[in-house]
């Protein structure tokens, strides 16, 4: 997707900033309710908060922009220079977690299976109704590349494109970042623990990372970009993930 930002064709009003302070809050009002008010629940029970949850979050920017701003949608691929940024930023990402996993926090016994990280992950897989390597990677597929761009729409295209309107364009990465880890913060602190430094450290990393695809998204002018390089990093976390559950199938 493509949104024309020119302030000239179209100006802002305090209803978009309106839209923008919800939309930076919803997706963790969403996590909060799915993940940790309605963890105890049963799997149908957060499945359900999930899917409605996420079905509000993403009709509003298509409808906001549609309905209200009345601007077009436009669809364009990135130059191949913006393709090879996505792809090295997505691998470095990998090759990052997994050094970090296998040679650092694993063999410490910070996150091998039997840790309270691992503990917590694997009851939550389970708490999903994941009792498969098939569900399991089911669930990583869809994770990788549906919702991944399912996100970029939303933070990239929708949030930061929407503070652009507003704000510079450093702030308008600054704020967009921000709100993207904000709904990881409170996954994040479910799993470390909210005074864990590996939850703020985890944090700090998806705040960058959310700063460049917004970064990259304005540099190629193409969402498909930091959609490549968020399925990339995706498919890492669902990885490792994997060899944390893997002996419950």
């Amino acid at each position: 997707f493509k949104m024309n930002h020119d302030k000239n064709l179209y100006s802002p009003c305090q209803m978009d900033a309106a839209v923008v302070l919800v939309a930076l809050v919803l997706p963790a009002f969403i996590t909060l309710l799915y993940f940790i008010i309605l963890g105890q629940f049963p799997a149908s029970a957060q499945q359900m908060a999930y899917i409605v949850g996420k079905g509000i979050q993403f009709v509003l920017p298509v409808a906001w922009v549609w309905l209200f701003q009345r601007q077009r949608f436009l669809w364009k691929w990135p130059r191949a220079d913006g393709l090879i940024v996505s792809v090295f930023f997505g691998l470095a990402v990998i090759a990052a977690m997994m050094w970090m996993y296998h040679f650092w926090l694993k063999p410490v016994g910070y996150m091998d299976t039997s840790s309270a990280v691992a503990k917590g992950i694997q009851q939550k897989v389970l708490g999903f109704g994941l009792d498969s390597t098939a569900k399991y990677y089911g669930l990583g597929a869809f994770y990788s590349l549906i919702h991944s761009g399912l996100e970029e729409y939303y933070w990239r295209w929708f949030v930061f494109g929407q503070l652009r309107l507003l704000v510079r364009l450093r702030a308008s990465i600054a704020i967009s970042s921000l709100g993207f880890a904000l709904h990881h913060i409170l996954l994040l602190g479910t799993y470390f623990g909210y005074s864990s430094l590996a939850t703020w450290m985890f944090s700090l990393a998806i705040t960058i990372g959310g700063a460049f695809w917004a970064w990259l998204y304005y540099r190629t002018d193409s969402i498909y970009a930091p959609w490549i390089s968020h399925l990339i990093v995706d498919a890492g976390i669902f990885t490792i993930g994997y060899d944390m559950v893997h002996h419950l199938f």
